[in-house]
């Protein structure tokens, strides 16, 4: 004998008693039936969380109607996993316009014809089911590709630290750092505004910010010295080495990783007057998480010990960013970096 609890639960609601005992006979061999006898009972059951396959709800009841029903699961966004059937006797057009458009998926009209409706229950609710399984297959599906993507740029950013002569620490720090300032910036100022979900995206991708230096030779990655002006046109070429890397992965890429990764990686050395590369962009001709970036680069170059240089005092580092002796840099930006340096220095 199959176990009640284990049957699919359907919800059935009428203010007529007669008309749930028909209702309840005829689907009790398939279903777990749950009565209520107006809309404010039934909304006491599906605020309850139980896993209805579909409900039978009737459009007329005192204290809570059919249609009031349908609005009460709109806004919780129940409507769009849980079938309802209207039921009625009348044929008033407007109501049943009304219900439709508040995501009734089909009418029962009484007097009830068993085996028509019987098979239109089940018939939705297997759609049901194979719909809410496919979503979940999808979302896993996604999870996994996202999954792969912060794998790969791991992966690549690892390689970039590797070949530069830099712990893997760098990137983490670039990340962190971006992450913060990003935030800050976005919520100081309304016209540099971004949701959560983007500033992480946009902190994932600063970690390929150099990817472009795979590209160049040891001989000036690791020269301990200053480099002659022909060296340094060769290391401005990263930006632009970098983006053809990138060009060559997009569709194994996140969109939003990839346009952030592109554009983060070509243009994190432009500079707020236009005396930056490779593009001379000046203002906000430069994008706002290119601009972020570019301060939390400069910053960890200087607060970090490279072949080429000790690490400055974080308070240093600071100071010669402000005073714009590593370039000019948008003023608001460097206005949030000089408010939050506390939280940046930990």
């Amino acid at each position: 004998m199959e176990n009640r609890t284990d049957k699919k639960k359907l919800l059935i609601v009428d203010d007529i008693e007669i008309n749930r005992i028909i209702l309840s006979e005829i689907f009790k061999n398939e279903y777990e039936i749950i009565e209520a006898c107006n809309g404010v009972q039934a909304m006491e059951f599906i605020n309850d969380n139980i896993k209805f396959s579909a409900i039978l709800l009737d459009i007329l009841m005192p204290e809570m109607d059919g249609l009031q029903v349908l609005k009460e699961m709109n806004k919780s966004k129940k409507i769009n996993r849980i079938p309802v059937f209207l039921i009625t006797a009348s044929d008033s057009e407007e109501k049943l316009v009304d219900g439709y458009n508040l995501g009734a998926i089909d009418v029962i009209r009484k007097p009830f014809m068993v085996h028509f409706l019987k098979c239109r229950v089940n018939n939705v609710v297997e759609l049901y089911e194979h719909r809410n399984q496919l979503e979940i297959v999808v979302k896993e599906q996604v999870e996994r590709f996202n999954r792969l993507n912060l794998s790969m740029i791991e992966t690549l950013a690892a390689v970039i630290e590797f070949r530069n002569g830099e712990s893997g620490e760098h990137v983490k720090r670039i990340s962190g750092l971006t992450s913060i300032l990003m935030k800050e910036v976005s919520d100081t100022y309304p016209e540099y505004y971004l949701p959560e979900s983007e500033i992480a995206k946009i902190s994932r991708s600063s970690t390929l910010h150099d990817v472009g230096k795979i590209c160049i030779s040891d001989s000036i990655l690791s020269k301990p010295g200053r480099l002659t002006k022909e060296e340094f046109e060769i290391m401005k070429q990263h930006t632009t080495k970098g983006c053809e890397i990138l060009r060559t992965i997009p569709d194994i890429m996140d969109e939003g990783i990839y346009k952030y990764s592109y554009d983060i990686c070509r243009h994190h050395h432009e500079r707020w007057d236009g005396r930056g590369y490779p593009d001379g962009l000046s203002g906000n001709e430069i994008s706002i998480w290119a601009q972020v970036v570019s301060v939390a680069d400069v910053y960890d170059a200087l607060t970090s010990e490279r072949c080429y240089k000790k690490a400055f005092t974080h308070d240093t580092a600071v100071q010669m960013i402000v005073n714009g002796e590593c370039g000019a840099f948008n003023p608001k930006i460097l206005k949030v970096f000089t408010e939050i340096q506390d939280k940046i220095k930990k």
